[in-house]
This record gives structure tokens, C-alpha cells and sequence, in this order.
């Protein structure tokens, strides 16, 4: 078995509701491992979203443990326009984390962008292009692209190609393949399309009543 990236152990998430908490997960335990898909499903309001969020960090109110074995995941979302910079072109937006790592000069910085670019399958010109510019596919490459650039192995994907035609998400499904091949990323998929979590997803967890349950070899 290949390394692990994240491991959820026991974890219960709860929200307050003025000064009582309200559980909404219950018990849930998991890894994923370098450079595979976990497709994560269940119904809408199940607690998919709510997952992705307490593997991130961003909920408090849990307990168990999440460890987190690479540099901490990122994601990429259902309608990646929201999480760009409007003001910024693409080529800002994917030099911020070279700039946080002080360790790059401005050719540096260029030229792994570009590179970058080219991994997604985006000409060069894309760095002076702004968000706006860009077509739902070309955005969801360009999140897929700062994912990357923070050096994280792992990629939490909210519902990332429901928002696409099926001829995009076709190309979009071909990309997360070659780059789980190529660079060894593992993905956590969140989709409430079993077609697409079977043709991209080795396992799956099913969020039902707080709790889930995991099936294999779709």
C-alpha cells in the first residue's frame, strides 16, 4: 500500500446552536493514500461538505484526530471564479505561494507557473490573463494549478465538474487522471454523481445518518 496522505481517526464534528452543540458526524475514520481517488458521497445535507471543511482545519468543534501527512490539502470547488482574486491575473494568483516560501526570485516564480500552466494544459498567455477572461473549465484547471503549487499531495475536489458541460468534464476527468499518474496526487472527490465517482474512484465513502460507510473496486 502506498503512503498515507490523511487519516481521519474517530472524528466527530459538531455545530453549536447557541450554547448546545449539535453533532452532525459521527465516528469517522479513513485514509487516503498517495495517488489514489476517494470518492466521497451521499445526499445533499449529508455532511460532505462539512468533511472536506474539518480536514482542512477550518472547523473546530470536533474530536478524534486528523493527521495530515504531506503539506496540508487544498481545494478546489464547484465554481472556482469564487476562490480567484477578480482584481489579480492568473499568473499573480499562482506566484502567492512561491512568494510565501521567500525562496524564489520573480524568473523563479515565472517559469514554475508556466510550468504549471503546462501541466494543466494551459498555454503560457494564461499568466496575464484575469479570471474573468477565462471559461468554467479554464478556471477549474487554473485552481487545480495553485492546488499544486503549494506542494501538497493531496486535493480535497467539492462537486468540481457539476458545474461543467459533459464534453469539459470528459477533459476535466482526463486531467485529474494524468496528474494522479504523473505527480502521484491523490484526490478526495466529492460528487453526487455515481457515473462519474465509478469511472474516476478506486473506493467510496457513502455519508449517511452522520456516519459512513465505505465500499471498494466500483
Amino acid at each position: 500500500m502506498e503512503n498515507k496522505v490523511m487519516e481521519l481517526k474517530h472524528v466527530n464534528v459538531y455545530y453549536r446552536e447557541g450554547r448546545k452543540k449539535k453533532q452532525v458526524l459521527e465516528d469517522i475514520s479513513f485514509s487516503v493514500y498517495e495517488g489514489e481517488i476517494v470518492g466521497l458521497a451521499g445526499e445533499s445535507g449529508s455532511g460532505k461538505s462539512t468533511l472536506c471543511k474539518c480536514a482542512l482545519g477550518l472547523l473546530k468543534e470536533y474530536d478524534g484526530e486528523i493527521l495530515h501527512y504531506t503539506k496540508r490539502p487544498q481545494m478546489i470547488f464547484q465554481d472556482p471564479y469564487k476562490s480567484l482574486n477578480p482584481r489579480k491575473k492568473v499568473g499573480w494568483i499562482l506566484e502567492e505561494p512561491l512568494k510565501l516560501e521567500r525562496k524564489y526570485i520573480k524568473t523563479q516564480r515565472r517559469e514554475a507557473v508556466e510550468e504549471m500552466l503546462s501541466k494543466v494544459h494551459l498555454p503560457e498567455e494564461f499568466y496575464d490573463k484575469y479570471p474573468r477572461e477565462l471559461s468554467g473549465g479554464q478556471r477549474q484547471r487554473i485552481s487545480i494549478a495553485l492546488a499544486l503549487l503549494t506542494g501538497t499531495k493531496l486535493i480535497l475536489a467539492d462537486e468540481p465538474l457539476s458545474a461543467l458541460d459533459v464534453t469539459v468534464q470528459a477533459q476535466m476527468i482526463r486531467l485529474l487522471r494524468e496528474l494522479q499518474e504523473k505527480e502521484r496526487i491523490a484526490y478526495l472527490f466529492v460528487s453526487h454523481d455515481l457515473d462519474v465517482i465509478s469511472m474516476l474512484c478506486s473506493r467510496v465513502l457513502f455519508l449517511k445518518d452522520r456516519k459512513v460507510t465505505e465500499y471498494e473496486n466500483l
